[in-house]
């Protein structure tokens, strides 16, 4: 059974700290409406397409899970501009909760959840060393957590490095 891979789309493939200068190279900016959005009109996204092909490439290792506050409609405003197919997700129990009184993150246990004891990577722009911690004192198999900076997303490095894992953990 391959590894998941958890991702989360602000931050890593939404670099939205980056809407406050110019779009960064490759990145395209997309309207969207998800439900329940009612700050403004639409919600801008940058999604940079070829992300779309190296996670493809990445499925081949890894199974891919949406792990954003998107939840299901990642499947409908970010994977179809990514060329990706439709993705399950974690179905958060309390979403955008409040850290944990150890610092972990509101996601980490919903995410280990998820993971029911496989081996996992996570791509977000919230985890630190205390979820890092507590995952590897509450989940049996490995774990690779990335930060991402929001300004930035995925990079060719933060890429090779999830290839690179899911590689090791077969060899």
């Amino acid at each position: 059974m391959k590894p998941l891979l958890f991702l989360d789309v602000d931050g890593p493939l939404n670099p939205y700290m980056a809407l406050l200068g110019p779009v960064p190279e490759g990145y395209v900016v997309h309207l969207t409406r998800p439900e329940g959005w009612t700050a403004t009109p639409y919600l801008p996204v940058l999604l940079r397409h070829g992300d779309g092909a190296e996670l493809r490439k990445l499925s081949g290792a890894y199974e891919l899970v949406w792990a954003s506050t998107w939840m299901d409609e990642a499947n409908v405003w970010i994977g179809p501009h990514l060329g990706l197919p439709r993705l399950p997700y974690v179905d958060w129990q309390e979403m955008h909760g409040a850290s944990a009184a150890d610092g972990t993150y509101w996601k980490t246990r919903d995410i280990v959840a998820y993971a029911a004891g496989r081996p996992f990577a996570w791509v977000d722009d919230e985890v630190t060393d205390a979820d890092r911690d507590w995952i590897e004192r509450h989940h049996p198999a490995a774990a690779l957590l990335l930060w991402i900076d929001p300004r930035t997303g995925l990079t060719r490095e933060d890429f090779t490095a999830l290839a690179s894992w899911a590689e090791a953990l077969t060899a």
